[in-house]
């Protein structure tokens, strides 16, 4: 519980409507997209400035009071999900303006709150490009993409969050603002704090403004759907097309249990009959765009397709992609819990990695839907089971440990886009080791000496 006199500091901060302490707007900021145990915070604060960040972050450190800050909630790690019932979340929603965008030298200033979508889409309009465009891109902010180094279906080409930002602020511990990075093309002043903010799950600060690189559009594009009766067919024609140094925008596997929940949720015309899909695009000048294409089709007519499909407009390629996007939120229709992992792995070993998540639902008795950017390696195998039922939720936990063992075996990584938070932390010591997890914990109690901001995440304190 916080102290009627500290909530009255906070409203004097952001006013007394952007203090939430009811039990039902509490209860709203208890969980994010994970499937980890909800916690009521003892408050929510909502700042409409970004300089009252700083304030807050001084009032919560000098009341030792943990906090957690949060943009949409879409984290599928249990990163947005507050510590305890003692501790604040801090909302950046209400920081959602674009504030500069510089078309001649390709970059924009933004407050953290901005929704990934709606600032890719500003930027189209300007004849710009934002490539990093993560799954929940239609409601998560900018500042979580950030937090979380979030990737997306173009990061095959594009790369991910973290190849965009040129700069941010931040508040530190003490309510000070830190400015790191530039609006130049190149920056080797100091230390790059901008790499240790990224990715660090709002463990060593609040982000407060971030400089965003921008990059010309492509073309001209061409989406293929390449069709299979056998899911390790879709795999190692995964391989193959990497292996001829082909880099498409993108290379996309939904499999079949993933294929039949699409269509039963938006019917994008995908094959329900199907293996496995591959959905492939390749952009740029129209002429490399084409014999791009041509060597993807003649990659996949060596190996196991049964059929190859091209996008014949901008309608049916769109439709194809809002059928990939909403494969988590068709897969929720169908159990009452989805576990969506998020494990990385050497693009040669992508076939070897699907084997082993097919054999961790047969060994387990788990439906797993899987899809994912299997051109860079990143897949995310969806558990579906119902966690009210005691035996699903061990045997859906124990085929989750199965999937990331395998993933460390195959020379793979924990997680490539949705971090670490509360989910997966007691695997940090397999997937990293104790040296790096000390190192971090050190460096983490130089930035954050009381452990307040999000305390449990990651590595633990």
């Amino acid at each position: 519980m916080v102290k009627a006199s500290l909530l009255k500091e906070f409203q004097k901060v952001v006013g007394k409507g952007n203090v939430l302490t009811s039990e039902t707007d509490r209860q709203s900021y208890s969980y994010d997209a994970t499937v980890v145990p909800a916690v009521v915070p003892a408050a929510v604060l909502c700042p409409d400035k970004t300089e009252q960040l700083g304030r807050l972050v001084k009032l919560c450190y000098e009341n030792d009071l943990p906090m957690t800050v949060r943009g949409a909630g879409t984290s599928l790690s249990g990163g947005a999900t507050p510590d305890s019932t003692d501790s604040v979340v801090i909302s950046t929603v209400s920081l959602n303006t674009i504030l500069e965008v510089h078309e001649d030298d390709l970059y924009a200033v933004v407050e953290p709150g901005v929704i990934t979508q709606q600032f890719a889409e500003a930027m189209l309009k300007r004849g710009l490009f934002y490539p990093p465009d993560p799954g929940s891109q239609n409601i998560s902010t900018l500042a979580g993409n950030v937090a979380e180094n979030a990737g997306g279906l173009r990061g095959l080409k594009y790369g991910v969050t973290k190849h965009y930002v040129m700069g941010m602020d931040f508040y530190d511990f003490q309510g000070e603002l830190v400015s790191t990075g530039s609006r130049t093309v190149k920056c080797a002043t100091g230390y790059d704090l901008s790499a240790l903010m990224i990715g660090s799950e709002g463990t060593l600060g609040i982000i407060s403004k971030l400089i965003l690189k921008l990059v010309p559009p492509p073309k001209a594009s061409k989406v293929i759907m390449a069709i299979f009766d056998d899911l390790q067919g879709a795999a190692e024609a995964v391989s193959g097309i990497i292996a001829a140094h082909v880099v498409p925008c993108t290379l996309e596997l939904m499999d079949n249990l993933v294929i039949n929940c699409v269509e039963d949720f938006i019917h994008a015309g995908l094959p329900r009959d199907a293996a496995a899909v591959l959905l492939i695009e390749v952009d740029g000048h129209p002429a490399q765009v084409e014999d791009d294409a041509a060597i993807v089709e003649k990659i996949l007519r060596s190996g196991k397709v049964r059929e190859i499909k091209t996008a014949s407009d901008e309608e049916e390629k769109a439709k194809l992609w809002e059928g990939r996007r909403s494969s988590f939120g068709a897969l929720a229709r169908a159990k009452p819990s989805v576990l969506s992992e998020d494990v990385t792995v050497p693009r040669s070993k992508v076939p070897a990695m699907m084997a082993s998540i097919t054999e961790a639902s047969k060994k387990f008795d788990i439906p797993i839907g899987t899809c994912g950017h299997v051109g860079d390696g990143n897949m995310h195998p969806n558990l579906l089971y119902d966690r009210r039922n005691p035996d699903e939720n061990e045997r859906a936990a124990k085929a989750a440990d199965f999937i990331f063992e395998a993933a460390l075996i195959h020379g793979g990584t924990l997680s490539g886009e949705h971090g670490i938070g509360t989910a997966k932390k007691h695997w940090m010591e397999m997937g990293v080791g104790m040296g790096n997890i000390c190192f971090s914990r050190r460096l983490r109690r130089v930035c954050d000496p009381k452990s307040l901001f999000n305390p449990t995440k990651v590595i633990g304190v």
